[in-house]
């Protein structure tokens, strides 16, 4: 199953009307403009990109749409005639339309690219190492080329417990687990969503990479989004989630850190097709700079003023832009809309 689409498909069904992306028999419709103006600001004016036409896709979940939104505006400053298809629903049509040239532009995740799209079972636990086979194979099997990867994003499963559980237990690390299991089993209890049950990078693989085994009349498996208020108000004691979740900050959880780099890198990069990346290199001096300021902390906090706050991504997207120096505000223009 893709892990992307089982996760987060449903999850801004509503949005596709709204960024007019329209999935039919013959694919994505020609998308909009851009929703936001900007000017540029460290990120220059490049003059092979100045009126070249390029299509931005996103998949359809907030971290998503908002990084979607970051490419069009630095694209835009650069000088591009940006159209924006973001919200493709699921990760599979996503990527079907960007190797189709429906769209040209589209942030994805190492690990996404190496387990979904590409089949393999076995997740490589080096961040460098995985961009390397996946930047490899991604070119010579379909012609997908990666650039301005960070590897300070990393959207991958983790546990995480509450503050208060944190300093009751003592627990900084997954490797801490066991000792709970056996010190104090009442406490041992976990939350998880009904896929992460059974995957073997799921619950199975971190009971045989950590050397436990959950009492399973401890393990609740719940919805993925109940998870994490669950965790909060001790529902139980370690929960399942995904590492940018705004969820995360919001509901002030503590990560456990995944000492033994079981999970897999979901690293994020620009993907864009080999042939246009050829024809436009520029492409990259764009996004580098922009990948060097975005960190899961950076993600976490925007994704949190989406999903918590309520704010809208395109508004949240440009003003970090804007905060990082990388574009400005039009003439005139005041910080919110």
């Amino acid at each position: 199953m893709n892990r992307k689409m089982s996760r987060r498909g449903a999850f801004k069904l509503a949005s596709v009307a709204m960024t007019g992306v329209l999935l039919t028999g013959c694919g994505l419709s020609s998308g909009g403009s851009v929703p936001l103006a900007v000017e540029p600001g460290t990120i220059r004016p490049v003059p092979e990109l100045q009126g070249v036409t390029i299509t931005v896709g996103s998949k359809d979940f907030t971290e998503q749409l908002v990084l979607g939104y970051i490419a069009e505006f630095a694209l835009s400053a650069a000088g591009a005639e940006v159209r924006d298809l973001t919200s493709i629903v699921g990760s599979a049509s996503a990527r079907k339309a960007l190797e189709s040239s429906q769209i040209d532009i589209l942030w994805d995740y190492t690990g996404s690219s190496w387990i979904s799209y590409n089949g393999n079972t076995d997740p490589i636990p080096d961040a460098r190492a995985q961009y390397e086979a996946v930047k490899k194979l991604d070119l010579e099997r379909n012609g997908v080329a990666w650039t301005a990867i960070t590897y300070d994003v990393d959207n991958t499963y983790a546990f995480s417990v509450n503050q208060d559980a944190a300093r009751r237990l003592g627990v900084e690390k997954l490797s801490d687990i066991p000792k709970i299991i056996a010190e104090k089993p009442d406490e041992a209890s976990f939350c998880i969503d009904s896929e992460f049950a059974s995957r073997n990078d799921g619950m199975p693989g971190v009971e045989e990479e950590y050397g436990f085994t959950a009492d399973r009349s401890k393990v609740k498996v719940l919805t993925e989004g109940s998870i994490y208020q669950a965790t909060q108000n001790g529902t139980c004691t370690f929960g399942e989630v995904f590492t940018t979740d705004g969820r995360i900050q919001a509901l002030n959880l503590k990560v456990l850190a995944d000492d033994r780099q079981f999970f897999p890198r979901y690293n994020l990069g620009i993907t864009t097709r080999d042939e246009l990346l050829k024809r436009y290199p520029q492409i990259t001096s764009v996004f580098e700079p922009v990948s060097e300021k975005l960190t899961n902390a950076e993600l976490l906090k925007m994704n949190a003023q989406v999903d918590v706050n309520g704010r809208d991504p395109a508004d949240v997207a440009r003003e970090w832009m804007v905060q990082q120096g990388l574009v400005k505000l039009p003439g005139g223009e005041a910080a919110g809309r």
